[in-house]
């Protein structure tokens, strides 16, 4: 890979329920890097693009490439081989479980491998967990205490840290601070924009457009099972944004360029 080949790129993504058209000819890309936010309104294809590209669901057509690579996914763990760590809103964190165990949920290091009885390596598990909140800046004071008492905040943080720890490739969160308060949002912005600096792509999925300015590259509008335009955050406005959302404002009337790769 070079530093002109993109992390991701799709062509003519598709996906079809019978006769409803979910998501039809998409075109995306990330360069390395690249921060980039997924807009639209409820059911302009948004989920349907996430699920496809992580393996939840498999595409009726179109080609999917991570690093110049043609890859397939049949299920959300080979995207995760492939290097590509989801936080999803539900968060998949196990409440009653500690900070290491939430982290390492299904990739446990362990001792002595026998299958249902393997002996858990706790140690290693902590060492590696206190590593990857402090390269994402996040502090949790009681590592063994349960998720169930901690905030929003912190469970979302332990969700991007996690996720910040294993991926070789790209992160994508979908809403990562809808359910939060005022201050714990701000942390969660904070731990996105050093993963911004450390060089790490990442796909953001958010209605929150003051968010998404402060945060990405660039923007791919979808609208009605398309992605109808990509502009450089430097090049629009909410204004801009909010119109091609909801159709008031045409891609047409973008610049080619905003347009050609979608």
């Amino acid at each position: 890979m070079t530093a002109s080949t993109p992390v991701l790129r799709i062509s003519g993504l598709t996906k079809h329920y019978g006769g409803v058209k979910a998501l039809t000819d998409a075109g995306f890309q990330l360069m390395p890097g690249e921060h980039a936010a997924i807009v639209g309104d409820n059911g302009a294809g948004k989920s349907t693009f996430v699920r496809l590209i992580t393996g939840v669901e498999q595409p009726s057509a179109g080609d999917i490439r991570l690093d110049g690579e043609a890859v397939s996914f049949h299920s959300p763990l080979d995207a995760r081989e492939q290097g590509i760590e989801t936080v999803y809103q539900t968060l998949a964190l196990a409440e009653d479980l500690d900070v290491p165990a939430n982290i390492f949920l299904g990739r446990e290091i362990t001792r002595l491998n026998l299958g249902p009885l393997s002996v858990l390596n706790h140690k290693a598990m902590r060492e590696q967990s206190v590593d990857m909140l402090s390269t994402t800046g996040v502090k949790i004071q009681d590592m063994s205490a349960s998720l169930r008492g901690m905030s929003g905040g912190q469970r979302q943080c332990v969700a991007i840290a996690r996720a910040a720890g294993f991926a070789k490739k790209l992160i994508i969160l979908d809403e990562p601070t809808a359910a939060l308060g005022v201050q714990e949002t701000a942390r969660v912005e904070d731990i996105i924009k050093g993963l911004k600096s450390r060089g790490v792509p990442l796909i953001i999925i958010s209605h929150n457009l003051r968010q998404v300015f402060d945060l990405v590259d660039r923007i791919w509008v979808f609208r009605q099972g398309r992605i109808i335009a990509s502009r450089r955050t430097a090049d629009t406005n909410p204004q801009e944004i909010v119109g091609l959302i909801t159709g008031a404002i045409s891609p047409h009337s973008l610049p080619a360029e905003e347009t050609a790769a979608c």
